[in-house]
């Protein structure tokens, strides 16, 4: 199954070229008062829904994918989790190229372990990107994102992909500086989640999807997640060792080698396997 936003808040099947409007399936979601869940009601509901989502997607007239706005799969994310320097090529391009961690030592995953985002930061890409500070270097980072479907604590990495909703592409948008990681790439938009949720039962197996990304139709990025430091489930095992995992909670699971700038006016075009494409516009803030 693959869920989507998109335009006013409405929630859509994707299946081929076309998204059939399912919103009435959201009528079913808990009512919520003050103070609100700190997670995302529809993916915790996911399982129950789907089955009603599938009915409406039968009946529900199609429209061209290319005629919506799409937001981020994920509307309420308690957090955005984010793996550094998880590719192993990526790694070694980071020790080499000064500017893209301001000449500052780079470390393993395993030594520095892992970053938040702030959840303002996240947008859908029909949103765009809207760049800061644009006198210094801002750079694009695609990776593979993981939806927390399921809440757990000390996770195994013999069981983490039973948490797992989800699958998205994501883009880590990233200022170059002296700055505290975190802080860098949490500008509002700097996250990008799109295009659509693909559910882990069709996804499948994350351990080998092609990654890639073009800029103008330059291509900048083209990996493999079988070259990650960390393979998901053992991210997974990491993160929960720190955090409680809910429902709707975003893993950026790292980028690979290719790390490049992007200025306004500029057309990013991401990619990953079983999931699909976005095209996400950059402009000025």
């Amino acid at each position: 199954m693959r869920l989507c936003r998109f335009d006013d808040q409405r929630l859509g099947l994707v299946r081929g070229e076309l998204v059939h409007d399912v919103s009435a399936a959201l009528e079913r979601l808990p009512a919520v008062r003050y103070p609100l869940p700190s997670y995302d009601p529809l993916v915790a509901a996911l399982p129950q829904l789907r089955q009603e989502i599938e009915i409406l997607g039968k009946s529900a007239k199609g429209r061209p994918l290319s005629a919506v706005k799409l937001l981020s799969p994920v509307a309420n994310p308690g957090k955005i989790i984010a793996a550094p320097v998880n590719y192993r090529k990526h790694l070694e391009e980071a020790l080499a190229d000064k500017g893209i961690h301001h000449g500052k030592l780079v470390e393993e995953i395993h030594k520095i372990g892992m970053f938040l985002k702030a959840t303002s930061s996240l947008v859908g890409p029909g949103e765009g990107v809207r760049l800061v500070k644009t006198e210094r270097r801002n750079d694009h980072e695609v990776e593979l994102a993981v939806v927390i479907g399921r809440e757990g604590r000390n996770i195994p990495k013999a069981k983490a992909l039973e948490h797992v909703a989800g699958y998205c592409i994501g883009l880590d948008i990233t200022i170059r500086g002296p700055e505290e990681r975190s802080l860098r790439k949490s500008v509002d938009s700097y996250s990008v989640l799109g295009p659509w949720l693909v559910t882990a039962d069709e996804f499948g197996d994350p351990s080998n999807v092609q990654v890639g990304i073009k800029v103008n139709g330059a291509l900048r990025q083209d990996a493999n997640t079988s070259d990650l430091v960390m393979p998901i489930p053992e991210l997974i095992e990491y993160m929960s060792a720190f955090y409680s995992l809910r429902p709707g909670d975003v893993i950026m699971t790292g980028t690979p080698q290719g790390v490049g700038p992007i200025r306004p006016g500029d057309s990013m075009e991401a990619w990953i396997d079983r999931v699909g494409a976005m095209t996400v516009a950059v402009s000025a803030a």
